[in-house]
């Protein structure tokens, strides 16, 4: 260290030093007392920040949601009673039908002339069997000879039958009416009675098959409403049941349920998916909740209400239970302020700061 610096080091140590002494003196001086200083720790518990909302007697639905499927009300796949060339096709792909309306036919020939025969047979037998008649009547002949006539007549009447039966085999006639769909035959095929003609629907009204969960078997009953809903329509439609299995499946623990939907102008095509809604109890005036701000625990359930600027447990009971909704049955009362978030922390007596009320 030179000569020049030598001062200048002591004054520094020198200024130092004092400060080290004198620095518990002045420090109020310049910083003021103690006392004037924030506090560096809470004087309490902190606040909480939940949500809340004031409870208010609204009406609850106890609602199932389940899938089905639209079937039709009647299907059919049309075939012959018999075998035989196809000679007539008389309805159109697509097309509405009316029962008894005829829509093909086979080859008849043969047993249109068996029956010509046979009703030529009968007229002879009828005339015989009246002059037999007239004869008996005056001893002319024995009832022997009538009672011949008279079973000759009726075998006639039976071949007749059965050859009418026979051709009516030959012909293909709605059994309702609905829609006919694509035809799988050509006029002039050879067809049997394993051979599909078509296939027809009654689409009006409609059958909607879906199942519900065992415990609700004795609630839904026929004339149970139901609403569902279709992918492209803005409404929903309502429905009534009509049927319900009388056996729980043992796979799935669900039974069958069918409603009928009246289709009147035929727009809801069969085999689609749907998605249905069932309300079983109804409660006009029900004190409800959230789920989520229900706290269950081993001596019953508890919810937390604020109350003078606290959390505060109270016991309650619960009925009713929707999927986002409980009822409570006793422990709250209309306007009470429910805290809905936070819940986990929350604990009797603890500050609270309600952010949002609904």
């Amino acid at each position: 260290m030179n000569k020049k610096n030598k001062p200048v080091f002591y004054v520094l140590v020198v200024f130092i030093v004092a400060l080290i002494i004198f620095y518990p003196k002045i420090s109020p001086l310049l910083w003021g007392s103690g006392d004037d200083l924030p506090a560096t720790r809470p004087s309490g518990p902190r606040a909480l920040n939940v949500d809340a909302i004031v409870i208010v007697p609204g009406r609850l639905v106890e609602q199932i949601n389940s899938s089905g499927t639209l079937i039709p009300d009647e299907e059919v796949d049309l075939a012959f009673e018999t075998s035989g060339k196809l000679v007539n096709l008389n309805f159109d792909e697509g097309t509405p039908v009316t029962r008894g309306q005829l829509l093909a036919r086979i080859n008849d020939r043969p047993l249109q002339a068996q029956l010509l025969k046979l009703k030529a047979q009968k007229k002879l037998a009828e005339e015989r069997e009246f002059r037999q008649r007239s004869l008996l009547s005056r001893d002319a002949i024995s009832q022997e000879s009538y009672d011949q006539i008279v079973t000759e007549l009726q075998t006639i009447e039976a071949d007749i039958m059965l050859i009418e039966a026979r051709i009516s085999e030959t012909e293909l006639r709605a059994p309702f009416d609905g829609v006919i769909g694509l035809r799988y035959v050509s006029e002039g095929a050879f067809v049997n009675v394993n051979t599909q003609i078509a296939r027809l629907i009654k689409i009006n009204p409609l059958k909607i098959e879906f199942a519900i969960p065992e415990r609700y078997s004795g609630e839904i009953k026929p004339g149970f409403p139901i609403r569902f809903t279709l992918d492209g329509f803005n409404t929903p439609f309502h429905a009534i049941v009509y049927a319900v299995d009388p056996k729980v499946n043992i796979r799935t623990r669900s039974i069958v349920v069918r409603a009928r939907y009246t289709n009147p102008d035929e727009r809801v095509k069969p085999g689609r998916f749907v998605s249905i809604e069932l309300e079983l109890t109804e409660i006009n005036d029900a004190i409800s909740i959230p789920t989520e701000a229900l706290i269950p625990e081993m001596d019953g359930d508890k919810v937390f209400v604020y109350r003078a600027g606290q959390a505060e447990s109270v016991d309650v009971e619960t009925g009713l239970r929707t999927e986002d909704r409980i009822q409570i049955t006793s422990g709250l009362q209309p306007g009470d302020t429910l805290v809905t978030t936070g819940i986990l922390q929350l604990r009797h007596g603890m500050p609270l700061t309600i952010d949002n009320v609904l």
